[in-house]
């Protein structure tokens, strides 16, 4: 790992105050160098009130460039494992500049994107899926993925891995301690029924993990709502209606909508993504049959399809999968009215109510190379549970399991290693003794 010591601006420009963070071994012996006061002896966890100062180049004259206060960490205590500070200064852009160039001109280097949390992780401060969910959170725009990204900052999908990874290691031992006794054909340390059960359990915990990431990616991007129903229903207007502006054009003359429009609410905890799709009809215009296979496509990969009819006019006949949610809107009725927005707060319930329910112990996964990892995971483990079914040797079986390992340490940023799982063998199934 790069030993210099960084810095960067940690807050948006334009705020009343700014913060800049220093991390490295030099970190508060830089630091001194433009504060009023020496930190290099200052106790951790400490904050101190003092000014930055730049010293004029022909005298020792020292030029106030603001007052600021320093909060002093020392490592291993910190975010990223090293000695850090972080400067509190006003926000104006002059004075963080200033601060910056002055650091940079006693040793400090800007850090480049993420540096900070790449420290972290390479420090031990956190694993990978931790300090994923770092950019996860700062990216949560609702309640919903802000309480996911806190549980994986915390270590939500690394103790779930963690309770699989001991239980294959369990197996893989099992196995690996038969192979140095093979000269011993009558030796049998793995119950194959036993680690059959236990791999299909380790398993079913994988696939649900992974199905887990429709739900949570779906979350994270907005719960996709295809708004589909023959021409002049109302879908435009509805569409307008539920995101209070004109976003897309209302007019009597069918055939208006030609393209998918798209646009996000938040209604309670949630963001919704809408899709206002062309009106579906039997019609000989090629540009509008475009429009209306761009239609069907919407529904099909929306996870909540709102079907919109008006009296007189039949719901139209699309395909919906078991995993989706179909709310029926009869438009221009008593009850229902989307131009005047009669009815508009019980549809916004029955969304905020067709969003799947998680329980807050639940581990979700948002994460894109979490999914292909843990899909990956899932292959390599019905090798080794069609290899226990059909009882093939152990070494081939070890094989398999270390792919998984090796596979589920992907997501973490971590390493199966043989000293581990001797270590494993030692601790748990003593020889001789």
């Amino acid at each position: 790992m790069n030993s210099d010591t960084i810095c960067a601006i940690a807050t948006a420009p334009g705020g009343a105050l700014g913060i800049i963070r220093i991390s490295g071994a030099q970190a508060l012996e830089i630091l001194s160098s433009i504060f009023s006061k020496d930190l290099t002896q200052s106790q951790p966890n400490t904050i101190h009130y003092g000014h930055i100062v730049e010293c004029d180049a022909v005298s020792p004259h020292q030029q106030i460039i603001d007052e600021a206060l320093v909060s002093v960490f020392r490592a291993p205590h910190s975010y990223t494992g090293e000695d850090a500070a972080e400067i509190s200064c006003h926000g104006s852009r002059y004075i963080l500049n200033k601060v910056l160039e002055l650091l940079i001109l006693q040793g400090c280097r800007m850090a480049n994107p993420g540096e900070f949390t790449q420290r972290a992780f390479l420090n031990g401060k956190m694993d990978l899926s931790q300090a994923e969910a770092v950019a996860d959170l700062i990216a949560s725009t609702n309640k919903a993925t802000h309480d996911i990204a806190i549980s994986q900052l915390r270590g939500g999908i690394s103790t779930e891995l963690g309770r699989l990874r001991e239980q294959l290691l369990k197996i893989t031992s099992l196995l690996e301690l038969e192979l140095d006794f093979s000269d011993h054909e009558d030796l049998e340390f793995a119950d194959r029924t036993e680690l059959l059960q236990l791999a299909q359990t380790i398993d079913v915990h994988i696939t649900r993990l992974a199905q887990s990431f429709e739900v949570g990616n779906a979350l994270k991007n907005g719960i996709p709502v295809a708004i589909v129903g023959a021409p002049n229903v109302g879908k435009s207007t509805l569409l307008n209606a539920l995101l209070g502006e004109d976003r897309a054009i209302v007019s009597d003359i069918q055939g208006t909508t030609r393209d998918a429009i798209e646009d996000c609410i938040q209604l309670g905890d949630v963001t919704f993504r809408f899709i206002d799709t062309a009106g579906i009809r039997h019609t000989d215009d090629t540009i509008e049959n475009l429009g209306i296979e761009r239609s069907i496509n919407a529904a099909q990969r929306a996870r909540i399809i709102l079907l919109m009819t008006q009296p007189g006019i039949p719901y139209p006949d699309i395909p919906v999968r078991d995993d989706q949610t179909v709310i029926r809107i009869e438009n221009k009725t008593e009850t229902f009215q989307a131009k005047f927005g009669v009815g508009l707060d019980d549809l916004k319930q029955r969304l905020i109510d067709a969003v799947p329910q998680t329980a807050d112990s639940d581990v979700i996964i948002t994460n894109a190379r979490h999914y292909e990892a843990l899909t990956r995971a899932h292959s390599h483990l019905q090798r080794v549970i069609d290899g226990l079914q059909q009882n093939i040797s152990g070494d081939l079986l070890s094989e398999d399991l270390r792919q998984v390992l090796d596979t589920l340490a992907e997501i973490t940023g971590g390493q199966i290693t043989t000293h581990e799982v001797l270590g494993n063998i030692f601790s748990h199934y003593c020889v001789g003794k």
